[in-house]
């Protein structure tokens, strides 16, 4: 049975988790562990987002049905699990304000559920399974109910098991209703890293890797990093040989995955790497004229990659990191960790230009076309000149000033250090996975100051579920932030939405082997 919160009991979990309770009202969302009803529960967090509602807000409905597919990645043709018959699907659109309704018919053989990432939430419909709800089972269903809290780019996938590592993932856009549209064109673009369907499975990855390492307990669930030496590389399965970006190469059928910017920069040598969910043979082609301006929302949705992208040609005005604005900053190229998500706005010249978002440390890439002329467009293996030039890390711009946290000091310091190994391949935050993991006390309207601190040679985008933290020194709004190796990230948040909160690394495979129990507090 599960714990009720109290004002004193929050959970960091996921080999991390972090929870915030303060009120009796929160205390009763613990009951989460328990079937839900179809409608919003009537707790704390639901009055807090009556609030939020705009006097013309909308309901905004939409089904999803997770099931066995087979979807056509421009050529090769995968049976996975999906929302839909292609990966370009579904978007779901609201403006701020508005009542968000999803239900989830389960047509999988085994659980799921969907994680709203990035978006601050009512608790219990966080998407947590076996900590903000029981999962839903197969042949089941669930509804998700929440008010579209700020304005920015989101995404939503599972957290159940390495089901994010197939085609169950889709992008929420909650539009702010003040924003005039200074552009012509918006285009939605999602980074993804593809195994399912090509003779591996994910789970076929994960049991390698602990093969590998000689670790053959039952995959769970944990998030920390390598423990290698401090500035070695690692090798992973099933490489494809060397490239390029630093560091990178062959060694006996194992790729080598560094990175000037990462350090170690991923356990797993994918086949594909896409952009919308097409290979780069078969690219998707974004249309525009010379002299329009494009935004372009960028996703990392992949499992284990990190993203360097750039359009050829082109500089990218970054406006938006995590769904909120920064100082508007100029650069090559930019880098985004798995979860993140950037937009950036691009005033287009004449051609046929090549979108490509390289597989940093690995071999590999993904490619889109921006078409604004007729022409031949470039082949399918283009490296833009920009990518090896400026290239951004988006923790360091400092946020707009419409959303900059006060300076305060914080009540309270939680320091969380990143740990684990390649063999046994297992994953801990403070040194425990998230089953033996003691919950992080907080109480409610604190601020709170997280220290990230990465003691192995892997880099992990650390994710806090409920909140939108600014990192210390530059200021950036984020909920995902990249910690690379032998470094600290520090963060602050206010704890202001009442519930239990998962941190954790977002590498399905550093959290999938580190969770080796439920939590239950």
């Amino acid at each position: 049975m599960t714990p009720a919160i109290t004002r004193r009991r929050l959970l960091v979990g996921l080999a991390g988790t972090v929870g915030l309770a303060g009120t009796a009202a929160a205390a009763r969302a613990s009951g989460a562990l328990e079937p839900q009803a179809a409608g919003p529960q009537a707790d704390l967090s639901v009055h807090v987002e009556v609030a939020r509602h705009r006097r013309d807000s909308a309901t905004v409905t939409a089904t999803l049905n997770p099931r066995p597919v087979t979807i056509d990645l421009g050529g090769p043709k995968v049976p996975t699990w999906g929302y839909a018959d292609d990966l370009a699907r579904p978007l779901i659109r609201a403006r701020a304000g508005d009542l968000i309704r999803v239900d989830v018919v389960n047509d999988l053989p085994e659980d799921t559920s969907i994680h709203w990432h990035g978006v601050a939430l009512r608790n219990d419909m966080d998407g947590v399974p076996g900590l903000t709800q029981a999962p839903i089972p197969s042949g089941g269903r669930h509804r998700y109910e929440f008010t579209a809290p700020d304005p920015g780019t989101y995404f939503y996938h599972p957290h159940t098991g390495l089901q994010l590592d197939r085609a169950l993932y889709g992008v929420l856009v909650i539009d702010d209703p003040q924003d005039a549209g200074d552009y012509d064109h918006e285009w939605i673009v999602v980074l993804d890293d593809w195994v399912d369907g090509t003779g591996r499975t994910p789970e076929d990855v994960l049991a390698a890797l602990t093969a590998m390492a000689g670790h053959g307990d039952t995959p769970g669930m944990d998030h920390g990093s390598t423990g290698d030496t401090p500035g070695t590389g690692h090798g992973a399965m099933d490489g494809t040989g060397p490239g390029d970006m630093g560091g990178h190469g062959d060694m006996g059928g194992m790729e080598m995955m560094t990175s000037p910017l990462l350090g170690g920069a991923g356990d797993v040598a994918y086949p594909h790497y896409l952009i919308n969910g097409r290979v780069p043979a078969a690219p998707v082609t974004f249309r525009a004229r010379p002299g329009q301006r494009a935004r372009i929302r960028l996703v990392n949705a992949g499992s284990d990659t990190a993203f360097r992208v750039a359009l050829g040609g082109h500089r990218l005005t970054v406006t938006h990191t995590d769904g909120f604005p920064v100082v508007p900053t100029t650069a090559d190229a930019v880098l985004l960790g798995m979860g993140e998500r950037v937009d950036v706005m691009v005033e287009l010249n004449d051609g046929v230009f090549p979108l490509v978002a390289a597989a940093e440390g690995k071999t590999g890439q993904g490619l889109a076309l921006v078409r604004t002329c007729a022409g031949d467009p470039p082949p399918a293996t283009a490296w833009p000149a920009e990518l090896d030039r400026d290239v951004l890390l988006t923790h360091t711009l400092p946020a707009a000033d419409s959303v900059a946290l006060t300076r305060k000091r914080p009540d309270r310091v939680h320091r969380l250090v990143l740990g684990g190994s390649m063999m046994p391949y297992r994953w801990t935050i403070n040194g425990v996975t998230f089953g033996h993991a003691d919950p992080l006390l907080v109480e409610q309207g604190e601020r709170v100051r997280l220290e990230f601190v990465n003691s192995t040679t892997m880099f992990h985008p650390m994710h806090l579920h409920g909140h939108t933290f600014a990192v210390t020194g530059s200021g950036t709004r984020k909920d995902t932030v990249i910690v690379i190796p032998n470094r600290t990230v520090t963060v602050d948040f206010d704890a202001t939405n009442p519930g239990r909160w998962m941190t954790h690394c977002h590498n399905v495979y550093h959290g999938q082997t580190g969770r080796d129990c439920t939590n239950n507090g």
